[in-house]
């Protein structure tokens, strides 16, 4: 289980979440099964008595404004934590908290209420209603409410616009590109603004270039909205790309949790380090990374550069002549200064790690 930093509060949490499939499993599978022993010895019992455990004592927290990357396999248990996050469907056994609330012993009613106004949730597929236009489809989550006309559709053209779709308001689904079709259903998922927003493989079904423009509208929309994310992906570069934090899951355990550049220096187990080892540090290791508290100045040739620049971009200013570099953060506070050594350094562990 990871911990919340100082100065970010947590929005979600999830406390020892189990899911277990099979014949009569809910009546079956008793909390004290599951609390009795190792996680990995209760869920080889459960196998044995013909049971499926598609989550294993699943444990972490979601921080305010992160995104935060839940990846795996086909089959690894992903998709089924998500929606036992978000109670689509029941676990076995476990405490989902959002904001200190336990969605798990949450009424019907009260899920009703939480779902309506406090999460969004977006989906491979983009389940838009095809009779209804771009401007009626961003709005129905908002009808559903009970807002107004106006209200509503006043709302739904601000998303609209804050897609990318202005102009669009009156086509219908079928009119639009896949490309298309997803800011919609990322529009009407914003439209109730949630506080904790659910995405389960948004992307997956896009051709790649369209799926490259996706995650940078995505990282475009977050860096202006700070949503609280739980992103679903099998896409090991699309969970390096996004994350601020990623958790990985085999055979439904959640085996390693960390900053995309943690996992990269500190892989938990070989199948984690197979797993990443595509994964260039110097797209994944940001300036904020190796940075240091000094008082040295590199001289004229030192350059100021934002704390989230990726190391590619300082291996080329170093190949040009820079000697050192001042990291500042989006306020301009100096957060530490990086000399061309250390520049290097990465540079040559990303050698040694892929070849």
């Amino acid at each position: 289980m990871t911990k919340a930093e100082p100065d970010r509060p947590v929005k979600l949490s999830c406390r020892s979440l189990w899911k277990v499939y099979g014949a009569d499993a809910q009546r079956h599978v008793r909390k004290r099964d599951l609390l009795s022993g190792d996680p990995s010895t209760v869920s080889e019992r459960l196998k044995r008595d013909g049971k499926i455990p598609a989550v294993i004592d699943a444990s972490f927290d979601v921080l305010v404004g992160e995104i935060f990357v839940v990846m795996g396999l086909s089959g690894s248990g992903k998709s089924t934590l998500l929606r036992c996050l978000s109670r689509l469907i029941e676990s076995s056994h476990g405490q989902v908290l959002l904001d200190g609330e336990d969605l798990l012993a949450a009424s019907p009613q009260r899920l009703i209420e939480l779902r309506r106004s406090s999460m969004g949730m977006v989906f491979q597929h983009f389940g838009l209603l095809p009779h209804l236009s771009v401007l009626d489809n961003v709005a129905f989550p908002l009808r559903v409410q009970g807002c107004s006309v106006g209200e509503r559709y006043a709302r739904a053209r601000e998303m609209i616009a804050l897609v990318g779709l202005e102009g669009r308001e009156t086509s219908f689904p079928h009119q639009l590109s896949g490309g298309q079709q997803q800011r919609v259903g990322i529009a009407r998922s914003l439209a109730v603004g949630p506080g904790l927003w659910f995405l389960d493989e948004p992307f997956s079904a896009l051709d790649p270039l369209i799926r490259r423009q996706m995650q940078d509208e995505f990282l475009r929309l977050q860096k202006k909205l700070g949503k609280t994310i739980v992103f679903i992906t099998h896409d090991i570069q699309e969970a390096f790309r996004l994350a601020d934090r990623i958790a990985i899951m085999r055979q439904g355990e959640i085996i390693q949790i960390g900053r995309p550049t943690d996992i990269l220096r500190d892989p938990v187990d070989d199948y984690v380090a197979q797993f990443v080892e595509d994964i260039s540090l110097l797209r994944a290791v940001h300036a904020a990374d190796i940075a240091v508290q000094s008082g040295v100045d590199y001289g004229p040739c030192m350059e100021t550069v934002l704390d989230t620049v990726y190391v590619e971009e300082l291996v080329a200013k170093v190949a040009t002549g820079s000697t050192g570099f001042r990291v500042v953060n989006a306020a301009g506070s100096v957060v530490g200064t990086i000399d061309r050594q250390t520049v290097l350094q990465v540079l040559e562990r990303d050698r040694e790690r892929r070849h």
